[in-house]
């Protein structure tokens, strides 16, 4: 697989000058010191105050240009969670199925440990009015699919928990249409370990940027990508699957600081006369 080249815009947030400071100094020394990926130039940004904001008033922004394999470029992009990656090279690349799929499973890994400390993120809008979607597809709907809309066709087995299989189910078929999959097969069964845990089991098909995002999201313990062999995929398309799995990160990662300025915030507020 060719290499891949990236620019990295890693946005650092904080309510102390000094401590984004260091934050900035400290991950510039990483980048440095990195040996998975190739980091050509590091750019860093002057810290900038916003007066208006109450929480995070300071902020400052590093620009790395980075090159490397495409599993390597991810998993990067997990750890240093840019705010936005845009790809230099190639405008286009082929990628075989079975080394995205390698390259999934290290995302939904990277991803279930972070999630074990920080929580879930497969969190959607009350779906109680979103109609039930259509389950099942002709071989040929599915081959123009595939052909037609570049779709890839895949399956995967992810943990749920819901009050029983068939909630689930029905609660699952919405979410994933609402995640932009056509469905071709779903089941739901309690998992023999756990009488809370149930085992959600489908076959969908959806674009590479919708694939990338439901292995971060579900962190599946089974993945198998059927169709196409070969996926062709865009700068564009990659960049934004990589800013995705970014904004995953910094969501999960930040939440207990944000809940600890919130919770300050109203403290502040209510001790106010």
């Amino acid at each position: 697989m060719e290499e891949i080249e990236v620019i990295f815009y890693i946005e650092a947030l904080s309510n102390e000058k000094k401590l984004l400071e260091r934050a900035i100094e400290a991950t510039v020394e990483s980048l440095k010191r990195e040996k998975s990926v190739d980091v050509r130039d590091v750019f860093v940004g002057e810290v900038l105050e916003d007066k208006e904001e109450e929480l995070l008033k300071y902020s400052g922004v590093i620009e790395a240009r980075i090159a490397g394999s495409l599993r390597n470029i991810a998993l990067a992009a997990l750890r240093y969670s840019p705010a936005v990656v845009e790809v230099l090279r190639p405008g286009k690349m082929e990628i075989n199925s079975r080394e995205l799929m390698k390259i999934l499973g290290d995302v939904a890994v990277f991803m279930g440990n972070l999630m074990e400390k920080f929580g879930g993120l497969a969190v959607y809008p009350k779906l109680d009015d979103v109609p039930e979607p259509r389950i099942g597809y002709s071989r040929d709907e599915i081959e123009e699919m595939i052909i037609g809309d570049r779709q890839i066709l895949y399956r995967f087995v992810a943990e749920v928990y819901d009050k029983d299989e068939e909630t689930a189910r029905v609660n699952m078929a919405k979410a994933l249409a609402y995640e932009g999959c056509k469905i071709n097969k779903l089941t739901v069964q309690r998992a023999p370990d756990n009488d809370r845990k149930l085992l959600l089991a489908v076959e969908v098909l959806s674009d590479f940027e919708t694939l990338f995002q439901l292995m971060a999201k579900y962190v599946p313990v089974a993945l198998s990508i059927m169709e196409p062999e070969v996926i062709d995929v865009t700068a564009g398309e990659l960049q934004n699957a990589l800013t995705d799995i970014s904004g995953f990160v910094q969501e999960l990662i930040t939440r207990p600081l944000k809940k600890q300025l919130l919770d300050k915030a109203n403290t502040t507020f209510k001790l106010n006369p």
